[in-house]
């Protein structure tokens, strides 16, 4: 069978498998290449990267951060207009991101990614995954159940702290 034999599903499925592949192989040109018209949403941050320039700034960086970078896809699944994929990025923090200068740590993020199709054209990859997570594996944030995140809240924050103890205090006088 033919690719433009297959059903629609199993063709949008092997557009995002390749996308995911040529990723993998940090081969961005073709990566991006495989898109319609190349878009990344990232809902952690808010961004969104419209177009080549964007898409491959945001791939250049994430090379540039993590050297060795790799998503290895654990759930595949086409879902009406979209490919929804569950998977992990792992990688070693040898060059800046965000700003953040290399740690040398290593992650290992979970993430959801969601191929958006406009027929057969791959319109979208929509990025879901916990950025407090990714600060905490780098180093730079705390988890603030732990003792060390409730000491850097209270130094952080110290107005909220004393805000919520009033409002506290205010509420069991009043009760």
């Amino acid at each position: 069978m033919t690719q433009p034999e297959l059903p629609l599903a199993q063709r949008r499925l092997a557009t995002v498998l390749e996308h995911m592949r040529l990723e993998n192989a940090h081969d961005f040109d073709r990566c991006i290449a495989v898109f319609d018209h190349p878009r990344y949403e990232v809902v952690a941050t808010g961004e969104v990267l419209d177009g080549a320039s964007g898409v491959g700034g945001l791939l250049e960086e994430n090379r540039s951060a993590f050297a060795d970078f790799h998503f290895e896809p654990q759930r595949v699944s086409p879902a009406g207009d979209v490919v929804l994929v569950e998977g992990l990025f792992a990688g070693t923090h040898t060059g800046t991101w965000r700003g953040l200068p290399a740690t040398g740590r290593a992650v290992r993020l979970r993430m959801a990614l969601v191929f958006e199709f406009d027929g057969e054209a791959l319109v979208c990859e929509r990025l879901y995954f916990d950025l407090g997570t990714a600060l905490r594996q780098l180093g730079v944030a705390r988890d603030p159940l732990s003792t060390a995140g409730r000491i850097a809240t209270l130094v952080n924050h110290p107005f909220t702290i004393t805000g919520a103890l009033l409002r506290g205090l205010f509420r069991r006088g009043r009760g």
